[in-house]
């Protein structure tokens, strides 16, 4: 009658996580991107995609768990706890926010058809910055193999996978 002894549908956990181009352009290797915290992998690994549209979509399906202020990152937990970071630029974080239009928030379940955030490409390189798209797995022990299929791609495609230690 009022649902207090129904259980909650659980969210079914895999050992794969699929990872999906974040924009229409080339995915590249993290190794490429010329910042040495995310090429150096630092902050993990993954990849970038150098976009040719601005329209930003998620990498993974996940709930968003962060949205930097700045708006130009967003931190995403996948179901089997796989953290992931949607770097948005280099640099950009020194742009305070004005050339993103991020419309996700905390909580927010996303897919990868999700729009992320509409940057201003144009006005990233105008302020001297560089506009690849990066995506870092940032608990790399929870990761036992990752595969990135590199070159041009659509946006939302998959574009690869990575082995999870659940």
């Amino acid at each position: 009658m009022f649902g207090f002894f129904k259980k909650k549908a659980k969210k079914e956990v895999t050992p794969e996580l699929e990872l999906f181009a974040v924009a229409e352009g080339e995915v590249v290797a993290i190794t490429e991107i010329n910042d040495p915290v995310f090429s150096q992998k630092f902050m993990g690994d993954g990849y970038a995609v150098l976009p040719t549209s601005g329209v930003i979509t998620s990498p993974v399906v996940g709930e968003v768990i962060n949205v930097f202020p700045t708006k130009h990152a967003v931190g995403i937990k996948t179901d089997n706890d796989v953290e992931v970071l949607l770097h948005m630029g280099i640099d950009t974080v020194e742009l305070q926010g004005a050339p993103f239009d991020t419309v996700v928030t905390v909580g927010q379940r996303v897919d990868q058809n999700t729009v992320i955030s509409t940057v201003d490409l144009e006005a990233v390189k105008a302020a001297g910055k560089d506009t690849p798209m990066i995506v870092a797995l940032t608990n790399m022990d929870k990761i036992t193999n990752l595969s990135i299929t590199t070159g041009s791609t659509s946006s939302s495609s998959k574009i690869g996978e990575a082995k999870v230690n659940l």
